[in-house]
């Protein structure tokens, strides 16, 4: 083991109040050193600079007075000035001496009762200065030597010196510093008492709730609550322990601030949560002893709430799932499971979630695998009851954490018989664009038939008339014939692809086989009627999840809607209004979306966010149903699509409609 480590062991033993009263203790005593240090950096720098200028003011008064004297060789009114300025009694103890000399640094009078140090003279004025300051040593004693030039005049005809006791200076400080150090000390000692105090003050209580909680997490709920000196809870007083019915009218209730009714008689002195008068420690002895009683109260409600859900569980209408995620297996089950999948619950327990819907249930695994939150909704997923029947459900997925593990809780909707009707409904709708679509048709296989019956009423009449045909032109009438049979049988799969009940399954779909598929069954019957088509499709798009039957009856919808717009804003030949259907297919960001954009009279705002409801209608009454765009709306959504507009009144208007990419398709947001 480390020092480090060997430390850090020794100061966990320690207890609390120990540990507190150290680190305040320690706390000061830094705080105290560092004021010292600063203190006394800033009382030397402070005192002996002063002392300094005090020095230079006693050089330059001798300098101002002592100038006329020089000049005229008075030599004792020169020992009078200087004597008398280091007479003063706080100067006394300050002032070592005063000497003045002349120019050519003559000693002309000192204060010193014998012969002037030689040492003295080393602080020289340079010429370019006024004045200089030196710290020099005087038979073993330092003293600051301030000089100051006599000038008469420009010229300089002497220089003052003024010698500062450096241990009087000193001694000043240390005066300075005993006394402030004795104010740190006694400081300190109050600290000391002080910290002892509070220190006994904050541990115990945290004693007493440690205790407490060494009983709570051995499961001991049934230890006394002591809430004073003379104060014990008696649960059987309280309405929501003996009822766990009630709620607590301290938790649930006492934030709408009216008094607790008859019920809850009781609550209004509950002793429990009476609050006590104290600093924070004491309210936090109030609150832990709080939490602890809440512990005990909700308990029996937790227990009742898992029965309680547990029996929502099992009695649930719909299957639900409890899916175990790190290995896919069934965790969990309820009867209604049971019933639809007919698997017994022993058989569920640990089957692999795969096995229920191989198609799709990989989905809804591999989005929680890869940090997936909140609950996901996944519509039309196909699973499999026991013998391989399959049916249709819709599947809300949500994570959960079931027996420490990572889990997701999964309700499964069967909606095989809404599908159904659904389908009917769809059909139904394109029924009726059949029989709009008829015209056109007819006509698209009139040009073929005619074709034909003109090539074999050829033939017949060479034959019967006895001429020979050349053999090159009777190939090319029979090739002839072929091809208007083939275009003839063309048109008709495409019919009969159109009219055909959709399959639900999903199969990858390139969004440009139904565009063209519908324009081959409905462009000639459109130019006749004065509109025309623009044609901008993609290549190379990316296939997505749909199935070209479905996607046929979208592209339908949106071109029938496109011609009733065009037709209300203009008739057929009007040279004043261009009469267009625009198609428009790319990709963009994972996604395929085709665009058709037309000429006619535009959607008002108001009515955008309603022509996708069923039954709704702008056209006059016997002129349509209003079905047609919601079924669009439910097929573009069932492929996890999103269908928009952009419309203005008398501008036309642009159906704008997107699918992801097929490796794009996942789960939706619940």
């Amino acid at each position: 083991m480390s020092r480090n480590s060997r430390l850090s062991a020794r100061i966990a033993r320690i207890g609390l109040r120990e540990k507190l009263l150290f680190s305040m203790l320690a706390a000061v005593l830094f705080i105290s050193v560092a004021i010292a240090l600063i203190s006394r950096y800033i009382l030397i720098s402070s005192l002996t600079h002063e002392l300094e200028m005090r020095g230079y003011a006693i050089a330059h008064s001798v300098a101002e007075r002592g100038g006329s004297y020089i000049l005229d060789n008075d030599i004792p009114q020169l020992l009078s000035l200087i004597f008398d300025e280091t007479r003063i009694r706080q100067r006394k103890q300050l002032i070592a001496y005063v000497y003045i000399e002349d120019q050519h640094g003559k000693v002309l009078a000192h204060t010193l009762t014998r012969n002037l140090p030689e040492s003295l003279h080393s602080n020289a004025i340079p010429p370019v200065e006024q004045e200089s300051v030196k710290l020099l040593n005087m038979d073993g004693q330092e003293i600051y030597d301030i000089a100051a030039a006599i000038n008469e005049g420009l010229y300089r005809i002497g220089t003052v010196h003024v010698g500062l006791n450096k241990k009087h200076i000193d001694a000043l400080v240390g005066k300075l510093r005993v006394a402030f150090f004795g104010f740190i000390s006694a400081v300190i000692i109050i600290t000391f008492i002080l910290s002892s105090w509070l220190s006994k003050y904050i541990s115990k209580p945290v004693s007493d709730l440690t205790r407490l909680s060494d009983e709570i997490s051995r499961g001991n709920f049934d230890i006394p609550l002591q809430i004073g000196p003379e104060e014990d809870w008696d649960t059987s007083q309280c309405p929501a322990f003996t009822n766990t019915d009630l709620p607590c009218w301290h938790f649930d209730q006492s934030r709408s601030g009216e008094s607790p009714g008859e019920v809850y008689r009781h609550c209004a002195d509950c002793a429990f949560y009476r609050k006590h008068e104290g600093d924070e420690v004491v309210q936090l002895g109030d609150s832990f002893r709080n939490m602890v009683w809440s512990i005990k109260l909700y308990r029996h409600r937790l227990r009742e709430s898992e029965e309680k859900y547990r029996s929502l569980f099992d009695s649930g209408p719909d299957p639900i799932f409890v899916v175990d995620l790190d290995k896919g297996e069934i965790r969990d089950a309820n009867p209604r499971a049971e019933e639809l999948y007919h698997y017994r619950k022993s058989d569920l327990l640990g089957m692999k979630f795969l096995d229920l819907g191989p198609e799709h249930n990989l989905d809804c695994l591999n989005y929680f695998d890869e940090d997936g939150s909140g609950c996901v909704y996944f519509p039309k997923r196909l699973h499999y009851k026991s013998g391989g029947e399959p049916f249709f459900v819709n599947m809300h997925a949500c994570p959960i954490s079931y027996r420490g593990r990572h889990a997701i809780i999964i309700a499964v909707t069967d909606i095989t018989e809404l599908i159904e009707k659904d389908a009917q409904l769809i059909q139904a709708g394109k029924m009726k664009s059949l029989g709009e679509m008829s015209a056109g048709v007819a006509h698209e296989l009139n040009q073929p038939l005619n074709a034909i019956k003109m090539g074999s009423e050829f033939l017949a009449m060479m034959s019967e008339e006895g001429i020979e045909v050349p053999k090159e032109h009777f190939l090319e009438v029979v090739r002839e014939i072929s091809n208007q049979v083939d275009r003839a049988t063309e048109i008709i799969n495409t019919l009969r692809s159109f009219g055909r009940k959709s399959d639900i399954l999903e199969e990858p779909v390139n969004l440009n086989q139904p565009v063209r598929a519908v324009m081959s069954m409905i462009r000639r019957q459109f130019e006749l009627g004065d509109i025309r088509f623009e044609l901008n499709l993609a290549d190379d798009l990316p296939a997505i999840l749909a199935h070209s039957n479905r996607l046929q009856q979208v592209v339908f919808n949106m071109v029938a809607n496109a011609r009733d717009a065009i037709n209300d804003a203009s008739s057929p030949r009007d040279p004043r209004r261009e009469r267009r259907i625009s198609i428009r297919t790319g990709r963009d960001d994972g996604h395929v979306f085709v665009e058709v954009a037309d000429t006619g009279s535009g959607i008002s705002p108001e009515d955008q966010d309603k022509v996708f409801e069923p039954f709704f209608t702008t056209k006059e009454a016997g002129q349509g149903m209003g079905l047609g765009l919601a079924i669009t709306y439910g097929i573009v959504k069932d492929y996890g699509g999103d269908i928009r507009i952009q419309s203005e009144l008398g501008q036309g208007t642009v159906f704008h409609v997107e699918f992801p990419a097929a490796w794009a398709r996942g789960g939706n947001k619940a």
